[in-house]
């Protein structure tokens, strides 16, 4: 190997950032995208890449394929689809004005909370097409392979899945500061229990999508309606004093922590037009407790 030439351990950990996001985008899953990493780590480790030209394009294909893989294994496992509100990916937390490399990688593209959730929805391979065409722009000649499909028919499925990203995930305003502004308005109104300013605040089609939880007291959450979502008005004032600035998946939300110390749940904002246009909420206490929220206590 030549003196300038990078170490295969180097040349990996170069892509790593890239990789990780599209396994995330993938995947919806912190640590399986991780494991997926480690799986492509000892695929890469023991094959032969003398040839391989472009080893990030490379890397891309065995990621991707590893979740491919993944996906078609979670599928097969479910014997009845995904519940509603159910299948909320695990969220990226940041604090507003404190930069993360790594996560700007990760967020380099809209990937709020709403987009992942209806990326759930999406079948193995159309999620693919999609997150490799749309997010990474890998040309459909690339992806088709990978899929086992032609062309034309992983064009299709990308085309498909856009439409369903399109009408169930808006792309949220650009503006940090209008969605801080929407945000705030909303749990101002909620903790004086203001129901017109609630309902001035929400989209008329609003959807709420909730994983559970004790703090929602029920198992599976899919409130639609602005109407339906500020009827939880008592909820969303109980929840209001405790509500710390967060962001969640790049865009305005917030982590909720009670008196006690103990998080109660994980708010994501969709700010269109600066109306709330969707909110998801983890309060499910294993998955909050697995996850290191030190930065908002």
């Amino acid at each position: 190997m030549d003196e300038t030439t990078p170490s295969r351990t180097a040349l990996f950990e170069e892509h790593r950032p890239h990789l990780r996001a599209v396994a995330y985008r993938m995947l919806g899953s912190i640590t399986e995208a991780e494991d997926a990493l480690q799986e492509a780590w000892l695929r890469y480790d023991r094959t032969d890449t003398s040839e391989v030209t472009n080893p990030g394009g490379w890397l891309t294909t065995v990621v991707s394929r590893v979740c491919l893989n993944l996906l078609r294994d979670r599928a097969q496992r479910r014997e009845d689809p995904l519940e509603p509100g159910t299948g909320i990916p695990d969220p990226l937390l940041g604090r507003e004005g404190v930069v993360d490399p790594e996560q700007e990688v990760l967020l380099a593209d809209s990937v709020g909370l709403a987009l992942m959730v209806v990326l759930e929805s999406l079948s193995p391979a159309e999620r693919v097409a999609f997150v490799l065409h749309d997010l990474f722009a890998v040309p459909f000649e690339e992806i088709a392979p990978l899929i086992e499909k032609t062309s034309a028919a992983t064009r299709q499925l990308a085309s498909r899945a856009r439409r369903k990203v399109q009408g169930q995930a808006p792309a949220p305003d650009r503006d940090l500061g209008r969605q801080r502004t929407a945000v705030d308005a909303f749990f101002a109104a909620a903790r004086t229990g203001d129901l017109d300013g609630l309902l001035a605040v929400l989209d008329p089609d609003v959807v709420l999508r909730s994983d559970g939880g004790s703090v929602l007291a029920r198992h599976t959450v899919v409130l639609t309606g602005a109407a339906t979502v500020a009827g939880q008005a008592a909820l969303w004032g109980t929840l209001s004093p405790f509500a710390r600035p967060a962001l969640v998946n790049g865009t305005a939300g917030a982590v909720v922590i009670g008196d006690n110390g103990r998080a109660l749940s994980i708010m994501a904002f969709t700010v269109v037009d600066g109306s709330i246009s969707s909110i998801e909420v983890i309060a499910d206490q294993e998955r909050l407790a697995a996850m290191d929220l030190s930065a908002f206590h």
